[in-house]
C-alpha cells in the first residue's frame, strides 16, 4: 500500500495575513459573504471595530479568555464578559452551544465577520473563533460602550 502525500491547505489566518501582507484586505462585505446561517446577532462595521479595539486593550491587560473551551469553562463558573463569536466558523457544531449558555447567563454576545481579524486583535498570528472580554478599569469606558452596543442588538427568536 503506497501513501499518498497531501497537500497542505492554507488555514484561513494564513490566507488573512497572505490578504494582508498583499494589501489585499477583504472588505465587510466580503466578510459577511462567508458567514454561517447561525451568526445572529451580527455586529455592524462599527461595532465590529469596536469590540476588535476593546479586545486589543484586553489582551494588553491579559484579561481575556480565549478559545472554546475556555470560554465555556468560565461562563458555567459565573465569569461575566462580553463574548465575541467568529461567524466564519467552521463547522458551526464547534461553537453552536455558547450563544446558549450565553442567553441562559444573561451576557451579551455578538458575531463578527471574521476569526483571522479577532486572532490577530488579540495579538496571537492564529485565527481565534471565539473571546470572551473581561471588565477592567484600564479600559472600562471602552467595553462599557461595547456593552450596552451589543446588548442592544436584535436577538434571534
Amino acid at each position: 500500500m503506497t501513501k499518498i502525500k497531501k497537500e497542505k491547505a492554507p488555514v484561513d489566518g494564513e490566507e488573512a495575513a497572505a490578504a494582508a501582507a498583499d494589501g489585499t484586505e477583504k472588505s465587510y462585505q466580503e466578510l459577511i459573504a462567508n458567514m454561517n446561517p447561525i451568526a445572529q446577532p451580527l455586529a455592524s462595521k462599527k461595532l465590529s471595530k469596536k469590540l476588535y479595539k476593546c479586545v486589543k486593550k484586553a489582551a494588553k491587560v491579559k484579561n481575556i479568555r480565549r478559545g472554546v473551551k475556555e470560554v465555556q469553562k468560565f461562563i458555567n463558573k459565573g465569569e461575566k464578559g462580553i463574548v465575541v463569536l467568529a461567524g466564519d466558523t467552521m463547522p458551526i457544531d464547534v461553537y453552536c452551544h455558547l450563544p446558549i449558555m450565553c442567553e441562559d447567563r444573561n451576557m451579551p454576545y455578538a458575531y463578527i465577520p471574521s476569526k483571522g481579524d479577532l486572532g490577530s486583535s488579540a495579538g496571537s498570528k492564529r485565527p481565534t473563533c471565539v473571546i470572551m472580554i473581561k471588565p477592567h478599569q484600564d479600559y472600562q469606558e471602552a467595553y462599557d460602550e461595547c456593552v450596552e452596543e451589543v446588548s442592544s442588538l436584535p436577538k434571534p427568536l
